[in-house]
């Protein structure tokens, strides 16, 4: 455990009140013995001087050993009802004797009831720190998690109750994580639901039309299987899609980052949607310092990049260019891919990196589910991305911050 704070405050202020209780008895003792002290003295000094009166010849040599002599076996003063062992013949030492045994005894009273006190006060608060923290375990079994602990002391329950609120909000954040990704589970299997019925319904209308029509030209069945090729491809884009996904917001991928140059990633990535540049004469243009790297997964990374140049072209028009810049400061490296295409409607920016979202513009085969996923990936690697639109197209701007 760590410092027992309280405990010791409670030593220590025992501790003290009792040296305190110590000093001022001795202080009051040695007080008492120099007010006894001076009552003796003056009363001897008066007998001496009436001895020497009427006794000249009593010298001061006899006068010093009488007061030194172990003193008288006679009971004289009982004549006068004096008891040596109860009394004091001198009445002001029998006076000061009561005044000091109260002025003792009250010192001791009070002292004794301060202790009582500290000791009380400690164990009051330890008694309530006790209840707080059955309060809270009871709250917290009631699935009450808005408990505010404020503590900023070092002892054992101050420390226990700091770990208790810690794990109160981690109990809080699961309890909400919980039920956000239950809502998040229902949202996406919906989404994935609705993606999946139209390209399967498709499927199964032109099967049913191969099953029923037998003689159905070879011209027209083999554009039915093209056209159930291209379904099928599709469903196995979105499964692909969503696996990865999945896979992000399980936290089951192990990103191996290192040194890899930027143009590479470009490159690699052009080289993944050629097919589609060839199809549609679309140009892509790079520019950017060739020895610039990032830190990142480069399979992941290319993924990424791969997703949003394919995003451009299938926003642009045929015979059009792609633009990809890459440059780096002292902040950020950033990559921008600009098209020349239709754009995107200002309602759709908000909504550009959402799951399944499809933009007014976006193509009939578009799944809406690439850019959702560039984003996750770029995010992992300590970077962000926008977007802008233009009048004349549209801009991805991404920044790898350093």
């Amino acid at each position: 455990m760590k410092n027992k704070v309280k405990l010791k405050k409670c030593l220590i202020s025992m501790v003290v009140v009792s040296l305190v209780l110590v000093i001022l008895i001795t202080v009051l003792n040695i007080y008492e013995y120099h007010v006894y002290t001076k009552n003796f003295n003056n009363k001897l000094a008066s007998i001496i001087e009436v001895l020497q009166e009427k006794y000249p010849s009593l010298t001061e040599d006899d006068i010093i050993k009488l007061l030194n002599s172990k003193g008288s076996k006679s009971d004289i003063l009982k004549k006068y009802a004096v008891d040596f062992n109860d009394k004091s013949i001198i009445l002001e030492n029998s006076h000061s004797y009561h005044v000091f045994l109260i002025l003792n005894s009250s010192l001791l009273v009070i002292g004794i009831m301060l202790l009582i006190i500290i000791f009380i006060r400690f164990n009051h608060k330890r008694d309530k720190e006790i209840r707080d923290i059955t309060y809270y375990l009871e709250e917290i079994n009631k699935r009450n998690y808005e408990l505010k602990i404020d503590s900023i002391s070092e002892d054992e329950l101050s420390i226990l109750k700091t770990e208790l609120y810690k794990t109160t909000v981690m109990l809080k954040e699961a309890a909400l994580n919980s039920q956000e990704d239950k809502l998040n589970l229902k949202k996406s299997l919906e989404d994935i639901s609705h993606q999946l019925k139209t390209p399967l319904t498709s499927i199964l209308i032109i099967l049913d039309n191969l099953i029923d029509d037998i003689d159905m030209d070879v011209e027209t069945r083999n554009d039915f299987i093209r056209d159930i090729k291209r379904e099928v491809v599709n469903i196995n884009f979105l499964v692909q899609a969503i696996l990865k996904l999945s896979s992000f917001d399980s936290n089951t991928i192990h990103f191996i980052k290192e040194n890899v140059k930027v143009c590479d990633i470009i490159k690699e990535s052009i080289k993944n949607v050629s097919i589609l540049c060839d199809l549609r004469n679309i140009d892509i243009k790079v520019k950017g310092d060739a020895s610039l790297t990032l830190k990142c997964d480069l399979r992941w990374q290319i993924e990424a990049i791969t997703n949003i140049i394919k995003n451009s072209i299938e926003h642009s028009n045929d015979n059009q260019s792609i633009e990809i810049r890459y440059e780096a400061n002292n902040a950020y490296l950033e990559i921008e891919i600009k098209d020349y295409g239709s754009g995107i409607s200002k309602k759709d920016i908000k909504h550009i990196f959402e799951r399944f979202y499809k933009g007014e513009k976006s193509s009939n085969d578009s799944i809406g589910i690439g850019l959702a996923l560039s984003k996750r990936i770029i995010e992992e690697d300590n970077g962000s991305i926008d977007v802008v639109a233009r009048e004349d197209g549209t801009s991805f701007i991404i920044k790898y911050f350093k």
